[in-house]
């Protein structure tokens, strides 16, 4: 290579943008009731509000009702909670109680059963973000189902369907999984 071709080289690569713009996207907002909330026999609603196939991830916001209780799970990812309404504990740890505003951190490895209070007025809203999936158990340790992104997308979008909601709001990121026809 001669020597103008490197100084060119030299040239463009000490000009180049800092803040790379190469696949740049806008923001994409979702106003409080773009998504529909899906009840559940349990009396508990979810609102999906993206789903990222590519890592894993879905963020949904839950309101549970008191007295709920959600199956003991094992997070194979971090988890990020943010609660918006009401109080909850993991009944492992009855003494850390989530209240409005509190922020919560789940490591990857994390076990416990999700609990809300019997004694409150009015539902709990936490918005989590869940990176893997949740492997639920029963009493007894044994694996009873297994919740990751996909398996949200697939469950979310096919109740919507079944009751006439639209989910064209829906975030999702990454190719849809294979499934066999």
């Amino acid at each position: 290579m001669d020597q103008a071709k490197i100084e060119a080289l030299i040239a463009e690569f000490e000009n180049r943008p800092i803040i790379p713009t190469v696949g740049s996207a806008e923001t994409l907002l979702l106003e409080d009731n773009d998504m529909p909330w899906l009840m559940s026999p349990d009396g508990s609603q979810s609102q999906l509000l993206q789903v990222d196939l590519n890592q894993g991830l879905w963020v949904v916001k839950n309101r549970f009702m008191p007295g709920f209780a959600i199956d003991k799970h094992y997070h194979t990812g971090s988890v990020f909670a943010v609660t918006l309404k009401g109080e909850w504990f993991y009944k492992e740890y009855p003494d850390q109680v989530n209240k409005p505003g509190s922020y919560l951190f789940e490591p990857a490895g994390s076990v416990h059963t999700l609990t809300v209070p019997e004694k409150q007025d009015g539902p709990t809203e936490v918005w989590f973000a869940i990176y893997g999936a949740n492997i639920n158990m029963d009493d007894e340790g044994n694996i009873i189902s297994v919740i990751d992104a996909p398996a949200i997308l697939d469950g979310y979008t096919k109740y919507c369907d079944a009751m006439g909601e639209n989910y064209e709001n829906l975030i999702v990121n990454g190719a849809q999984p294979y499934k066999k026809g």
